[in-house]
């Protein structure tokens, strides 16, 4: 079954392999094999999420389990009896959620379980895990812990619920990510965005032409929705990339930037005749000048609360 799925998302687990880490670190303290049936409070939005914005996503936003077809198609085990995976969170998230997060997707110390080749060998089973859990990785802080073969099971089965929640993306369910301080975004945008965007200006009306998801898209990664737009044929130009390439004997040759990879790059001069160069040429040099290279910076400072602000404040511009 496992290799059914290795079969048709050869991308997502060479992904899984490069992210995702086998070792199923867990909290260093005793198991607490039973918790009071209290309900695990909302992180703060963003929290838990890594880039990702909005509410966090809690453990008790269960899936009942992949669609038939979504599990054809991909090769998923069947989806775990949903009352395990109750008590499965309940003992992740009493024992496990300080390292691995409350939707064991990383947490303090912990890598992303989701992603862990070693949770999606497992299958639900417990057979992979279990051992792990039993015997700990102490030189990496994770101690022994005496679970039961049946507590052992439906923690197994609430990674796994987890685990296919993740590759079942049609079961997805976007929650309300408009949750910012308006005014804190209107002070974060006149400080950071002003200088080439307006509210009354290009971005007037900009929260009647698209959902917040898409919008906050487009602030986050503009550069691939101007590909988009480029493959429909519409183009904005503030948006277009330039890049000036000389030459090792000193010649330059300017243009829109057509196509650039470690090993290639390619323009279209002004009279639209196509350019390209090896970039493994010795001596050559390559300048691009990236009118969206301000958001791309800007994503390497953004905290959750600024980009939940910043769209607050856009839907704003009905």
């Amino acid at each position: 079954m496992l290799r059914c799925f290795v079969r048709k998302l050869s991308c997502f687990l060479i992904s899984t392999v490069i992210i995702g880490s086998a070792a199923l670190l867990l909290t260093a303290q005793e198991p607490d094999t039973t918790p009071p049936p209290v309900k695990t409070p909302e992180p703060a939005a963003g929290a838990g999420n890594g880039p990702h914005p909005g509410p966090a996503q809690t453990p008790s936003d269960k899936r009942s389990g992949p669609s038939e077809r979504s599990q054809k198609f991909f090769g998923l085990a069947p989806p775990p009896d949903p009352a395990a995976v109750d008590r499965g969170q309940k003992l992740f998230v009493a024992n496990c959620a300080f390292c691995h997060g409350s939707s064991a997707t990383g947490g303090n110390s912990g890598p992303n379980l989701v992603r862990s080749v070693l949770v999606l060998h497992d299958e639900g089973k417990g057979t992979e895990i279990g051992p792990v859990i039993l015997n700990g990785r102490v030189e990496k802080g994770m101690p022994k812990f005496a679970f039961t073969e049946a507590q052992i099971k439906d923690v197994a089965a609430f990674l796994l619920n987890r685990s296919q929640a993740t590759v079942d993306r049609n079961s997805y369910k976007t929650i309300n990510i408009n949750t910012g301080d308006a005014k804190a975004g209107e002070a974060y945008f006149q400080t950071r965005c002003a200088s080439c965007h307006s509210g009354t200006g290009d971005l007037a009306h900009v929260a009647s032409k698209y959902e917040p998801e898409g919008l906050l898209g487009r602030i986050l990664y503009p550069s691939s929705h101007d590909r988009d737009r480029r493959s429909s044929g519409v183009q904005d130009p503030k948006a277009v990339s330039t890049v000036t390439v000389t030459s090792p004997v000193g010649q330059t040759t300017s243009g829109r930037l057509e196509y650039i990879d470690d090993f290639t790059v390619s323009l279209i001069d002004s009279s639209g005749e196509h350019h390209s160069w090896s970039r493994e040429e010795p001596g050559l040099k390559v300048d691009v000048q990236d009118p969206l290279k301000a958001h791309q910076e800007l994503l390497e400072q953004y905290t959750d609360a600024d980009m939940h602000n910043v769209l607050a404040y856009l839907e704003t511009l009905k």
